[in-house]
């Protein structure tokens, strides 16, 4: 292809990565959860006073509901909060922006890897080991295949629904992914550059503080990328570039420094807490798989302890990750990270991963080196909390999949000797690729939006469109805490005065069980429905009460004004009022 061919090729592969993230973004998914809630009032309390909603300045670690938010999303929430307002677009604008800015990342970075980079050579070699290349791969060592490769790389990052779908929610997960692969991708270039690594640094560095998975994972792939390009260090003699490395290295060990510090601060330790493989929960199952082993001696003690707990789940979680159930037909168990029972990969990708993967072991080059560190290291971090696999923690993944898949596409056609023959196999995979994308996309839109509408918050919006219309008819408001966190909601929909609501006399929030609870703040009260009876009592009898509960779960004496229904048809809130 000619430069201005492969310009427009790209563009048209942006801008469906665009299409596809922001096409009715604020419309699904079907509402906004808590946590996209509580990151986009924090940005807005960011804007309005500085502060978050805890009266914090500029935080480099958000309390939020005590699960601890890192800063580098909310701070961008902020940016489209200004330019938007407080509303559904702006808070998962971010997530869209980069998901889509990704794509881009995608391409730079496979060209750098198979193209342009000094061992880029080396990343198809002619013989891999051999005399001769197996016959299998011999397609590989063309230039214009290898100049094909970014395109396929980039297009499945733009279409397949790992990506996609978190592109289009306000996950903080999403724009560290983006940081990992753009840090990579300057990181390959700083071998020619010296100081393209101190741009690297930063962008690692910022990854540290944007998802906790990047803590864990961003360091160690640092550390396997200084050791697989250690022989290029060694035969630079430019003083600048020698300069700009040290530069580099500092840069990113302060902000290593700076996250460990926040790590070993109570809010670091609160958030392990929430995901960590040891709980109350599984201290008991070692305890009474000890007390039930028939082992003599200490050997029950030996066997069952946190350690050998530790270890048996870490390894069950890592190999889950690599489960061709969770990557291509069945996804996560997380209702709010993909569909339920729909892969992250599309399964026609199958054989062209085992292809390129087999492919790429052949190879033994710097770059397959790179990939392979990049695809055993991204688990780890996921592996040590429970729910694995986790689509959200295990997304570093994804960019090793799409290499992939795009090496043993481009190796397939590669085999292929008629030019004819090898549009007519790319035509058939597009038209596959095709075909499943938009199965995801009416599925998405659909029945997942109507089915699941209840695993998204969806009713909370409208809860508070009837409180602020009829506000002022009532002296008290009280709200069932069944669907989350009730007064997030409100301070974003109203969208109510961080100050205001920092410094109201009637503001009652507390420490307990690991979060923080809010249970009333100006004229509302907020309650379990097993409190209902006994907070629902309004004992003077001028007091004009609205209550907003769960379905059928209110005192007969009320009269029920309003319902607010999921989107399957199915009751999710009754408003009621004495």
């Amino acid at each position: 292809m000619r430069r201005h061919q492969e310009k427009f090729l790209l563009l048209l592969i942006l801008i469906l990565a665009f299409f596809l993230r922001f096409w009715r973004l604020a419309e699904n998914p079907p509402s906004l959860n808590w946590d996209e809630v509580s990151h986009g009032y924090n940005a807005y309390s960011i804007l309005k006073a500085g502060k978050d909603e805890w009266g914090v300045r500029f935080p480099t670690i958000f309390r939020a509901f005590g699960d601890y938010k890192l800063p580098v999303y909310i701070y961008l929430t902020a940016v489209s909060v200004k330019l938007f307002g407080l509303n559904e677009l702006a808070v998962r604008l971010p997530s869209a922006f980069w998901g889509a800015l990704g794509v881009l990342g995608m391409y730079l970075l496979a060209k750098e890897l198979f193209v342009n980079s000094s061992t880029s050579q080396d990343a198809i070699p002619a013989c891999a080991g051999r005399r001769q290349p197996p016959r299998f791969l011999s397609g590989l060592h063309s230039d214009t295949l290898r100049v094909s490769l970014p395109f396929i790389v980039s297009f499945l990052l733009a279409v397949e629904p790992w990506g996609l779908f978190l592109s289009r929610v306000a996950v903080e997960a999403n724009v560290a992914m983006v940081l990992i692969i753009v840090g990579v991708y300057l990181f390959i270039k700083g071998l020619k550059n010296g100081w393209w690594l101190v741009v690297s640094a930063v962008i690692f560095g910022l990854s540290l503080f944007t998802y906790n998975s990047a803590r864990i994972f961003v360091p160690l792939l640092i550390g396997a990328l200084v050791w697989i390009y250690r022989g290029d260090w060694g035969n630079k003699g430019n003083k600048k570039d020698k300069a700009a490395g040290l530069l580099a290295g500092l840069v990113f060990l302060f902000f290593f420094g700076a996250m460990l510090v926040s790590l070993f601060s109570v809010s670091g330790r609160a958030r392990y807490q929430w995901v960590s493989l040891i709980d109350e929960g599984a201290i008991q199952r070692i305890n009474q798989v000890r007390g039930e082993s028939n082992l003599p001696g200490i050997l029950p003690i030996l066997f069952y302890n946190k350690a050998t707990y530790i270890v048996t789940q870490f390894t069950k979680n890592y190999v889950s990750h690599f489960s061709p159930q969770f990557l291509f037909f069945k996804g996560g168990s997380h209702y709010q990270f993909n569909i339920p029972n729909f892969g992250l990969l599309y399964p026609v990708n199958i054989p062209f991963i085992l292809i390129g993967f087999w492919y790429l072991f052949q190879a033994r080059s710097q770059t397959s080196k790179t990939i392979f560190a990049w695809l055993l290291l991204a688990p780890i971090a996921s592996s040590i909390t429970r729910d694995s696999p986790h689509t959200l923690r295990a997304l570093v993944m994804l960019p090793v999949w799409q290499i992939l898949a795009g090496v043993g596409v481009i190796g397939v056609i590669g085999e292929i000797r008629e030019r004819k023959a090898k549009i007519i196999l790319l035509i058939l995979y597009l038209s596959l690729i095709t075909y499943h994308l938009s199965l995801f996309w009416l599925i998405y839109f659909s029945s997942y939006r109507q089915e699941y509408s209840w695993a998204w918050q969806y009713g909370c919006k409208e809860v508070v469109s009837f409180i602020k219309e009829n506000y002022d008819r009532y002296d008290k408001i009280i709200v069932t805490k069944k669907y989350g966190e009730p007064h997030e909601f409100i301070l974003f929909y109203w969208p109510w005065d961080p100050e205001e609501y920092r410094k109201d006399p009637n503001l009652v929030r507390y420490f307990r069980t690991d979060w923080y609870w809010v249970d009333s703040f100006d004229k509302f009260k907020f309650v379990d429905d097993w409190e209902i009876e006994e907070n629902v009592k309004c004992q003077m009898s001028n007091v004009k009460c609205l209550l907003i509960i769960s379905s059928g779960n209110y005192p007969q004496e009320w009269e029920k004004i309003e319902t607010i229904y999921f989107l399957d048809g199915k009751p999710a809130f009754e408003i009621l009022e004495r």
